[in-house]
């Protein structure tokens, strides 16, 4: 019976909504600490993102906001509390090594579980944070096999979200099943543009004057996901595609910890294949 909570509320929209929802709260003695709400035009689709404090029972909860609306509503009640964070990684150090300072400073409001790779090059890096790595290579390992032996490592652990921190494989539909929407992924371009492997070389041949970062939640098609913060930097004729590559370690990082903190303070939904954010 958490003091503060976070009540996420996605409804079709209808007259009296933001009335009936606060008079729930009122009844059960929660105080609200600070409201967003937004209305889909197109869709007539209501969205509300609710801070509280105050003490009741989840389920009470939950059951009341529920009678108050429509039986298509989708009622979340989120504890506000650390959550549990996996991170799978391949070679590169930019975008662990970032989350790991955020963590060790107590910038991110997250528990890292554990650091999950198929090489063990980053396992001295881990080792200095004082964070478990787990090394699962592939070998000769069909990916259904690997991906196995994955699920047989991340499972137990009850992560609330796993992070794909340069991790440079395509997973399946039946491994990303069992995770939801809980898996966000840093692509090294903004997307939909340059989708799929060596997106850098795609934006040189191009020639694009802007490159970017795109983190998304994963879904069963490859960069395809509801797109959750992007941002993107400046470049010139002057620059290789190994230069863009560089250059784009800094937008990746920044773009995937901002994405992070998103999921971690409860301020997305995802209606569809697009995000609501908060």
């Amino acid at each position: 019976m958490p003091a503060q909570r976070v009540i996420l509320i996605s409804t079709p929209d209808k007259k009296g909504l933001i009335y009936h929802i606060s008079s729930v709260l009122y009844e059960l003695g929660l105080n609200i600490e600070r409201n967003d709400e937004y209305v889909d035009r197109e869709h007539e689709h209501f969205f509300m993102r609710t801070h509280t404090r105050g003490y009741v029972e989840d389920t009470i909860l939950a059951d009341k906001l529920k009678a108050a609306l429509t039986e298509q509503s989708i009622v979340k009640i989120q504890p506000v509390e650390k959550k549990r964070i996996i991170l799978l990684c391949t070679k590169e150090n930019h975008c662990v090594g970032d989350l790991l300072l955020r963590h060790d400073s107590g910038e991110l409001n997250a528990h890292i579980e554990a650091i999950i790779s198929n090489y063990e090059i980053l396992k001295p890096l881990a080792d200095k944070f004082h964070i478990p790595f787990m090394h699962i290579p592939v070998g000769n390992l069909t990916r259904e096999a690997h991906e196995s032996r994955l699920l047989e490592a991340i499972l137990p652990l009850k992560c609330h979200y796993l992070i794909l921190a340069k991790y440079m494989r395509i997973l399946s539909p039946h491994f990303t099943q069992h995770f939801g929407h809980n898996i966000i992924n840093i692509h090294h371009s903004f997307l939909p543009a340059f989708i799929g492997a060596n997106p850098y070389k795609q934006a040189y041949e191009r020639g694009v004057k802007l490159i970017g970062a795109t983190a998304h939640f994963v879904n069963e098609h490859l960069d395809e996901g509801p797109i959750i913060t992007q941002d993107v930097i400046h470049i010139n004729h002057s620059y290789s595609w190994q230069d863009m590559q560089r250059a784009g370690r800094d937008i990746e990082k920044i773009v995937l910890a901002r994405a992070l903190n998103l999921a971690l303070e409860d301020r997305i939904f995802v209606h569809g294949n697009k995000t609501i954010i908060f």
